[in-house]
């Protein structure tokens, strides 16, 4: 059974959705004004393999996630830039669909805009204005009332005692309460703006998820998730707003993840060590192709989703060698890499792998289920007993799927850095028709031909040649797979 840790209870609980068989479950979006970074990655992956599982366990899920594509930031940047707003956000989106493709995060069920919600927006705050909840400050902006709200801090934990004797009182002298929060803003000059019945202005940041997220799924839903870093104030203020406005229980259950740090720091632009997704793969993609987005998503799993996340060169290089270890064991395996259709489902690997993961999502223990398999695949090939390999192997690609990961092609990944590396030498070199070198001097052909030469020593029974034959491609950096049927395939070192 499914148990799922509720920040706003802090304990791990049996998941009971409100419908039988269907979950509602809203995860808050990127702001587009900027390229997502490694923990917007984190979000995208880790909600995506939530979603994954919770349609694997035979749920009808309805996965809304929104986009932020209005707030001052937004508008800062594209006076920056020049820009017309709606063109700048379209852009980002666009950015944000490339990463999330490349880490194989499959798009949600709806992906609401704020801009396209006003609507609603406006709705939500008319109803809280007239309930008392909500009030127009001397500037002309709607603010929310945190005192109207009992049970205001109950998510974080924050006491609004505590909290309103840390703010200064003068910090904005249009709301009655330093702890009050905007939920329309009058325009500025040359600012976007809609209508209201409180003049020009636009939504704040916090009512547009809850007007977003009520529209989609009901006043209540099962889950709603994020990062950590929004538990407060905006999830504690989404609390608010949306059960002000509703009079019902907003949410079932509040899922965080953990923070990304860098080199064991905080990540943070002011730190220098702040990374963009796209920067990450394409440092990857230089060295390991179009495998790069599922290395980053491997690396992503590689820790309890609510741990912090620690992002290094040597925990992205481990990821790669992990990858190439369940790639090695899944080579010549399966019929055209395919898992059959009536394959055997191995249930001691089943279900350590679902007890893994209905123990509130604990993905590193789920990738070792995967090791596992993928050692004994190994045995399996070296016995030379083909059912048993074919049956271990489509378990292995079908349990790595619904983690997302082991979704190419066994040869190309394995090819894959002989390829790159011919691509740096034509960058680089003069010669007009070089030949596709795999090591240290060696071309393919001359590998086949050496590949060639150890299979007719072995038949021949002259281990020493095999042997010779097999150290010096490694010498020069070329790794020969053996199987029962030969040298099945190569990789470079």
């Amino acid at each position: 059974m499914l148990k799922i840790y509720n920040t706003l209870t802090r304990k791990k609980e049996l998941f009971q959705p409100r419908v039988a068989g269907k979950v509602g479950m809203y995860v808050c979006g990127m702001t587009v004004y900027d390229y997502c970074h490694i923990g917007h990655a984190r979000v995208m992956v880790v909600f995506d393999t939530v979603a994954r599982y919770l349609r694997y366990q035979g749920y009808e899920l309805n996965y809304v996630r929104n986009i932020t594509d209005i707030d001052d930031k937004i508008i800062q940047r594209a006076i920056e830039n020049g820009e017309d707003y709606h063109k700048l956000t379209e852009r980002f989106i666009d950015a944000m669909h490339e990463d999330e493709r490349a880490l194989a995060v499959e798009p949600p069920t709806r992906e609401p805009k704020a801009t396209d919600s006003i609507d609603v927006i406006k709705a939500m705050i008319k109803t809280l204005v007239d309930k008392g909840l909500a009030y127009v400050g001397t500037n002309g902006d709607v603010f929310y009332a945190v005192t109207k709200f009992k049970d205001y801090g109950r998510l974080s934990g924050k006491n609004l005692d505590d909290l309103q004797a840390g703010e200064r009182v003068d910090v904005d002298l249009a709301k009655r309460n330093p702890m009050d929060f905007v939920l329309w803003k009058m325009a500025k000059p040359n600012e976007p703006a809609w209508e209201s019945p409180w003049g020009l202005g636009r939504p704040g940041w916090h009512i547009e998820c809850s007007a977003m997220s009520t529209c989609c799924l009901g006043n209540h839903f099962d889950i709603h998730g994020g990062g950590m870093d929004l538990q407060f104030p905006h999830h504690e203020n989404e609390i608010a707003q949306s059960e002000g406005a509703t009079g019902e229980k907003f949410v079932n259950l509040w899922m965080h993840n953990g923070f990304v740090r860098i080199d064991d720091e905080k990540m943070s632009k002011s730190l220098g060590n702040f990374f963009t997704v796209r920067e990450v793969l394409k440092c990857y993609r230089d060295r390991y192709g179009d495998g790069a987005g599922e290395i980053i998503r491997f690396f992503i799993l590689s820790s309890h989703y609510r741990s912090p996340l620690n992002y290094s060169d040597d925990q992205l290089n481990d990821a790669k060698v992990a990858l190439d270890r369940f790639y090695i064991a899944l080579d010549k395996a399966l019929p055209d890499d395919e898992i059959p259709e009536n394959f055997i489902v191995l249930d001691n690997y089943k279900v350590r792998f679902e007890q893994a993961m209905d123990d509130d999502f604990n993905t590193p223990v789920a990738r070792s289920v995967l090791f596992d398999l993928a050692k004994e695949l190994n045995k399996a090939k070296k016995a030379g007993d083909k059912e048993k390999v074919e049956t271990l192997a489509a378990n292995l690609k079908y349990l790595g799927g619904l983690l997302g990961i082991l979704q190419h092609k066994p040869g190309n990944w394995l090819k894959r850095n002989i390829t790159l590396i011919m691509d740096n030498l034509l960058s680089t070199s003069h010669v007009d028709s070089p030949e596709l070198i795999v090591g240290n001097g060696i071309s393919e052909e001359q590998l086949e031909q050496q590949i060639q030469a150890r299979l007719d020593a072995k038949k021949a029974k002259d281990w020493a040649l095999a042997d010779k034959i097999r150290n010096d491609l490694k010498e020069q950096g070329v790794i020969l797979e053996d199987s029962p049927d030969g040298t099945t395939s190569w990789r470079r070192e």
